[in-house]
């Protein structure tokens, strides 16, 4: 019996040393334990969300958490899921909305195809931007009150993706919806007419997301990080077969789009099935006003700039243009934004055998600048350099006075006056002349008129007057000369050039003009006084007349000029340098107000210190601008 008592007391002690145990291990496997991650991991763990890992965001995660949710049973029961998020006690606003645009959003790409939207996937991203949109706007704490929130840098990511595709698959069905619509029901949504202020000469044709675009050739990409979807809307091609002007709107322009749902309280934002895409240009707009709170509007501006020399053709077309067997045959004044009469205007004209890619990263580079985006606007000429100088000058000048008198025909926009000239190469050339007088300096270039009539005379006068008597533009008051052969180059009697010339076609018009001009020559006997018209290479040569006589014709004393000037190889005195093309004494002008020499080949333009310089000289021009426009009392 002692032993039997013995045994059960042994083995009392073992049960309750097991259940001490027991205790113990539960106690130890309900402790926290802990680890370290890489702090490259963490980063990688912030930024994980629906978008860029397509899972679930470590906020939306926790908040599932709460209702004891998975992402993958929100997946398997999304409207159970959804419900429970919507409705589910103990969860604040801000989590609570900011989990459902993702989970929406989650939806919306586990359906979509790309290039076809189903309705069931454009519900679920308008689902998403709308709790975006409450999330934002209509939670207790304002967007401003939650910048550094990275919850809210997601939510908005959310809702800009969202209002992308969204956009995307209104745009393709808006040609079926006619031409006076004011509401169309779409996916179970209303969907009213856009209200836009954006200013194109017609309506698009494509409509392409910025994110999705990338460049090769571009030194960078000029954004404004703010609200909304960033676009480039494609106008179609002008038709070849009518009569077009010599100016050209943009074909390719920026738009923001923004989506709003109406309602006053968070609670009629949430019930409505009512949508309105708001259609903004970001030239002109730098806020949008939602629910009373002005916000920044996103912004892309190079993208429209680099898909339109993306697709532009310009290299082959300025090849044919300089040779004469196709490309252009008339000046063209390039608009680069839709014009604004309050913006400051800057012309560009580009040099021999090239085009307005000789200012790719130019215009890029200066509009980069918030304070002269908001201020300018670039127009780009683009002529045939196969064409004489004196030519081109009268025809450039033509077109730029068609232009201004198109835009405003009572010359009384700021856009008309003080305007910038930006040229290089001959571009700079044709630039100093447009802001030049002639006087009667360059009729010594008429061959000596013989036995001529009265009236033969005064016929052969008005035929030559428009190309060798010319005045300085009154609406210019600024210009910048870059690498610019003011007095010729010797270059251009090189032999392997001149060989080169040779094989340039004059344009048709301008033949035509030598015949007629040879016809008004002729004497009483029929004898013709010798004529020769340089091409634009001849006039280039520092021994060429043409250039020999305009070399020192005065600048206006109203216009302000400045000298960008590339230094190659820098060997000796200034004076006997050049950019490999251009010597320094050609591109040199006196009484310039500046004049910088840069190290570089004669496309001293591309240079970062002459993208610099000339953003200089801009502010310059706006400070002096507005000073008189504005005096000090």
């Amino acid at each position: 019996m002692h032993e039997e008592r013995q045994g059960h007391g042994v083995a009392g002690w073992a049960a309750r040393g097991l259940l001490a145990v027991a205790l113990v291990c539960l106690n130890a496997c309900a402790m926290v334990g802990v680890s370290r991650i890489k702090p490259g991991d963490v980063v990688s763990e912030r930024r994980t969300d629906m978008l860029g890992a397509r899972q679930l965001s470590d906020n939306t995660v926790q908040t599932l958490n709460v209702l004891a949710l998975t992402a993958k049973r929100c997946e398997q029961s999304f409207d159970t899921c959804t419900g429970m998020l919507a409705h589910a006690a103990g969860i604040d606003e801000e989590r609570r909305l900011s989990a459902l645009s993702e989970v929406w959003l989650g939806r919306a790409l586990q359906g979509d195809r790309g290039a076809v939207i189903s309705d069931a996937t454009l519900d679920a991203y308008l689902q998403s931007a709308r709790y975006a949109y409450a999330y934002l706007f209509f939670t207790v704490r304002t967007p401003a009150e939650r910048v550094f929130d990275q919850r809210q840098a997601k939510v908005i990511a959310f809702y800009d993706y969202a209002v992308e595709r969204i956009v995307g698959r209104w745009f393709q069905v808006l040609p079926s919806l006619g031409q006076g619509w004011q509401t169309a029901s779409l996916a179970g949504w209303n969907v009213e007419r856009p209200n836009t202020d954006m200013r194109m000469r017609a309506a698009p044709v494509e409509l392409l997301p910025a994110s999705t675009l990338r460049f090769k050739g571009l030194q960078n990409v000029y954004r404004r990080d703010g609200f909304g979807s960033d676009f480039v809307a494609v106008a179609p091609p002008l038709d070849a077969a009518q009569t077009v002007p010599p100016w050209r709107e943009p074909q390719y322009v920026a738009m923001t789009g923004v989506l709003t749902f109406p309602g006053a309280t968070l609670e009629a934002v949430l019930a409505t099935h009512d949508v309105q895409l708001l259609v903004r240009d970001p030239y002109r707009d730098a806020n949008v006003t939602i629910d009373q709170q002005s916000v920044p509007l996103g912004a892309n501006f190079t993208a429209p700039y680099g898909l339109w020399l993306a697709r532009s053709g310009f290299a082959a077309q300025s090849i044919r243009s300089l040779l004469g067997r196709g490309g252009i045959d008339q000046p063209r004044v390039l608009l680069m934004q839709p014009y604004d009469p309050t913006r400051l205007t800057v012309v560009m004209l580009h040099g021999l055998a090239s085009s307005p890619e000789a200012w790719v990263n130019v215009a890029n580079e200066v509009l980069g600048d918030e304070i002269l985006r908001r201020h300018y606007q670039v127009w780009q000429v683009y002529y045939p350099t196969n064409a004489p100088i004196p030519v081109n000058l009268a025809q450039i000048r033509k077109a730029l006075d068609a232009t201004l008198r198109h835009f405003d025909p009572a010359g009384t926009a700021p856009a008309s006056h003080h305007i910038m000239l930006v040229g290089h190469s001959m571009g700079g050339v044709i630039a100093r002349l447009l802001v030049s007088s002639s006087g009667n300096a360059l009729w010594s270039l008429v061959p000596s008129e013989r036995d001529l009539s009265v009236a033969r005379r005064n016929r052969l006068h008005r035929a030559l007057a428009p190309y060798l008597q010319f005045s300085p533009m009154l609406q210019v008051d600024e210009a910048v000369f870059l690498a610019a052969p003011h007095r010729g180059t010797p270059v251009a009697r090189h032999r392997l050039v001149r060989w080169l010339a040779e094989l340039i076609r004059l344009p048709l018009g301008v033949l035509k003009d030598m015949t007629n001009l040879s016809d008004l020559l002729k004497d009483n006997d029929g004898n013709s006084a010798p004529l020769h018209i340089s091409n634009s290479v001849g006039n280039l040569s520092d021994k060429d007349p043409f250039i020999v006589a305009t070399e020192n014709l005065p600048i206006s004393p109203a216009v302000r000029y400045h000298s960008i000037i590339g230094l190659y190889k820098p060997r000796g005195a200034l004076d006997t340098t050049s950019d490999g093309v251009v010597p320094y004494l050609s591109a040199h002008l006196p009484g310039a107000a500046s004049e910088v020499v840069i190290p570089s080949w004669h496309s001293v333009q591309e240079t970062p210190a002459a993208i610099l310089e000339l953003r200089r000289i801009m502010r310059g021009h706006l400070e002096r601008v507005e000073t008189a426009v504005m005096p000090t009392p």
